[in-house]
Protein backbone atom coordinates (compact mmCIF):
# COMPACT_ATOMS: atom_id res chain seq x y z
CA UNK A 1 0.00 0.00 0.00
CA UNK A 2 1.08 3.16 -0.81
CA UNK A 3 2.36 5.11 2.66
CA UNK A 4 0.70 8.77 1.76
CA UNK A 5 -2.63 6.22 1.43
CA UNK A 6 -2.30 4.73 4.51
CA UNK A 7 -5.21 5.43 7.08
CA UNK A 8 -4.55 4.68 11.05
CA UNK A 9 -6.22 4.43 13.92
CA UNK A 10 -5.49 7.77 16.65
CA UNK A 11 -5.79 6.30 20.03
CA UNK A 12 -5.74 8.15 23.60
CA UNK A 13 -3.48 7.75 26.23
CA UNK A 14 -5.19 4.51 26.90
CA UNK A 15 -4.96 3.06 23.30
CA UNK A 16 -8.23 3.44 23.11
CA UNK A 17 -9.28 4.35 19.58
CA UNK A 18 -11.16 7.80 19.66
CA UNK A 19 -10.46 8.65 15.29
CA UNK A 20 -8.53 7.74 12.11
CA UNK A 21 -6.73 9.77 10.08
CA UNK A 22 -3.90 9.33 7.10
CA UNK A 23 -0.25 7.84 7.63
CA UNK A 24 0.66 11.82 6.91
CA UNK A 25 -1.44 13.63 9.27
CA UNK A 26 -0.98 11.44 12.03
CA UNK A 27 2.57 11.46 11.52
CA UNK A 28 3.31 14.99 10.89
CA UNK A 29 0.99 16.33 14.15
CA UNK A 30 2.78 13.22 16.27
CA UNK A 31 -0.93 11.83 17.15
CA UNK A 32 -0.74 8.50 19.11
CA UNK A 33 -1.25 5.33 17.08
CA UNK A 34 -0.27 1.88 17.11
CA UNK A 35 3.16 -0.73 15.94
CA UNK A 36 3.84 -4.16 15.83
CA UNK A 37 7.38 -5.42 16.28
CA UNK A 38 8.47 -8.83 15.59
CA UNK A 39 11.90 -10.29 17.07
CA UNK A 40 13.14 -13.31 15.55
CA UNK A 41 16.07 -15.07 16.89
CA UNK A 42 17.61 -18.37 15.31
CA UNK A 43 18.92 -21.57 17.36
CA UNK A 44 22.23 -19.56 18.05
CA UNK A 45 20.61 -16.70 19.70
CA UNK A 46 21.01 -14.34 17.54
CA UNK A 47 18.58 -11.45 16.09
CA UNK A 48 17.24 -10.91 12.76
CA UNK A 49 17.36 -7.42 12.58
CA UNK A 50 16.41 -5.53 9.49
CA UNK A 51 17.78 -2.39 7.99
CA UNK A 52 15.49 0.38 6.72
CA UNK A 53 15.75 1.14 2.95
CA UNK A 54 16.37 4.85 2.22
CA UNK A 55 13.17 5.40 1.23
CA UNK A 56 11.42 5.23 4.38
CA UNK A 57 10.26 8.20 5.70
CA UNK A 58 11.27 7.64 9.44
CA UNK A 59 14.72 6.60 10.32
CA UNK A 60 15.82 5.71 6.87
CA UNK A 61 18.87 3.54 6.26
CA UNK A 62 18.72 2.00 10.45
CA UNK A 63 19.15 -1.04 12.04
CA UNK A 64 15.34 -2.01 13.69
CA UNK A 65 13.40 -5.13 14.76
CA UNK A 66 13.08 -8.03 12.70
CA UNK A 67 9.59 -6.78 11.21
CA UNK A 68 8.41 -3.44 12.05
CA UNK A 69 4.99 -1.97 11.15
CA UNK A 70 1.65 0.57 12.23
CA UNK A 71 -1.55 -1.45 12.79
CA UNK A 72 -3.76 -0.24 10.28
CA UNK A 73 -7.29 1.06 11.06
CA UNK A 74 -9.54 -1.50 11.93
CA UNK A 75 -6.91 -4.29 12.28
CA UNK A 76 -5.58 -5.52 16.08
CA UNK A 77 -1.90 -5.75 16.70
CA UNK A 78 -2.09 -9.59 16.34
CA UNK A 79 -3.66 -9.47 12.35
CA UNK A 80 -0.95 -6.42 12.13
CA UNK A 81 2.02 -8.54 13.02
CA UNK A 82 0.84 -11.45 10.71
CA UNK A 83 0.71 -9.05 7.78
CA UNK A 84 3.36 -7.18 8.29
CA UNK A 85 5.46 -10.40 8.63
CA UNK A 86 4.10 -11.68 5.58
CA UNK A 87 4.70 -8.51 3.60
CA UNK A 88 8.59 -7.38 5.62
CA UNK A 89 10.31 -10.76 5.79
CA UNK A 90 7.95 -13.11 3.93
CA UNK A 91 7.57 -14.74 7.18
CA UNK A 92 4.04 -17.02 7.31
CA UNK A 93 2.42 -17.63 10.55
CA UNK A 94 -0.48 -20.19 11.12
CA UNK A 95 -1.03 -18.64 14.88
CA UNK A 96 0.08 -15.38 16.51
CA UNK A 97 3.94 -15.64 17.12
CA UNK A 98 4.71 -14.90 21.02
CA UNK A 99 3.73 -11.56 22.58
CA UNK A 100 6.74 -10.50 24.90
CA UNK A 101 5.58 -6.92 26.16
CA UNK A 102 3.87 -3.58 25.55
CA UNK A 103 5.23 -0.47 25.32
CA UNK A 104 3.32 2.58 25.79
CA UNK A 105 3.28 5.29 23.43
CA UNK A 106 6.30 7.29 23.50
CA UNK A 107 9.24 9.98 21.70
CA UNK A 108 11.00 7.34 21.30
CA UNK A 109 8.39 5.18 19.49
CA UNK A 110 7.15 8.02 17.59
CA UNK A 111 3.82 8.07 19.56
CA UNK A 112 3.10 4.51 18.97
CA UNK A 113 1.58 1.70 21.53
CA UNK A 114 3.80 -0.72 20.50
CA UNK A 115 3.52 -4.89 20.74
CA UNK A 116 6.36 -6.64 20.58
CA UNK A 117 6.61 -10.33 19.13
CA UNK A 118 8.60 -13.01 19.61
CA UNK A 119 9.75 -15.66 17.11
CA UNK A 120 12.19 -18.21 16.65
CA UNK A 121 13.44 -18.90 13.38
CA UNK A 122 16.65 -19.74 11.01
CA UNK A 123 15.09 -18.67 7.67
CA UNK A 124 14.90 -18.44 5.01
CA UNK A 125 13.68 -14.97 4.95
CA UNK A 126 12.58 -13.00 2.21
CA UNK A 127 12.92 -9.37 2.65
CA UNK A 128 10.97 -6.69 0.97
CA UNK A 129 13.49 -4.55 -1.32
CA UNK A 130 11.02 -1.49 -1.57
CA UNK A 131 11.06 -1.53 2.37
CA UNK A 132 14.23 -3.37 2.98
CA UNK A 133 17.84 -2.80 2.19
CA UNK A 134 19.49 -5.21 3.74
CA UNK A 135 19.04 -8.35 6.96
CA UNK A 136 21.51 -9.88 9.02
CA UNK A 137 21.46 -11.72 12.09
CA UNK A 138 23.31 -9.43 15.17
CA UNK A 139 24.55 -11.68 18.86
CA UNK A 140 23.04 -9.96 22.42
CA UNK A 141 26.95 -9.59 22.36
CA UNK A 142 27.50 -7.79 19.43
CA UNK A 143 24.21 -5.33 20.17
CA UNK A 144 25.64 -4.57 23.84
CA UNK A 145 29.02 -3.03 22.32
CA UNK A 146 27.25 -1.13 19.36
CA UNK A 147 25.93 2.46 19.70
CA UNK A 148 22.10 1.40 19.96
CA UNK A 149 21.65 5.08 21.17
CA UNK A 150 22.50 6.65 18.32
CA UNK A 151 19.45 7.35 15.61
CA UNK A 152 21.53 7.12 12.68
CA UNK A 153 22.65 3.90 13.26
CA UNK A 154 19.45 1.77 15.14
CA UNK A 155 15.97 2.90 15.06
CA UNK A 156 15.15 4.79 18.47
CA UNK A 157 12.16 1.93 18.72
CA UNK A 158 14.96 -0.91 18.44
CA UNK A 159 16.97 0.86 20.76
CA UNK A 160 13.85 0.94 23.50
CA UNK A 161 12.74 -2.63 22.87
CA UNK A 162 16.27 -3.78 23.16
CA UNK A 163 16.98 -1.82 26.38
CA UNK A 164 13.57 -3.37 27.90
CA UNK A 165 14.04 -7.06 26.76
CA UNK A 166 17.53 -6.71 28.43
CA UNK A 167 16.59 -5.77 31.37
CA UNK A 168 13.43 -8.16 31.54
CA UNK A 169 16.01 -10.97 30.98
CA UNK A 170 18.04 -9.56 33.40
CA UNK A 171 15.86 -9.76 36.39
CA UNK A 172 14.91 -13.29 34.91
CA UNK A 173 17.98 -14.71 35.65
CA UNK A 174 18.93 -12.60 39.02
CA UNK A 175 15.47 -14.39 40.10
CA UNK A 176 17.03 -17.80 38.92
CA UNK A 177 20.19 -17.33 41.30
Amino acid sequence: MNEQTEIFDIVDECDEVIGSASREEVHRKGLKHRSVHLLVFNRKGEVLLQKRSMQKDTFPDTWDSTVSGHVDSGEDYDQSVIRESIEEMGIEFDSVPEKMFKITACEETGQEFCWIYCHHHDGPFFPNEDEISEARWFSPEELENLPLQDSSIFSPAFSLIWRMLMRDSESDSSMQT
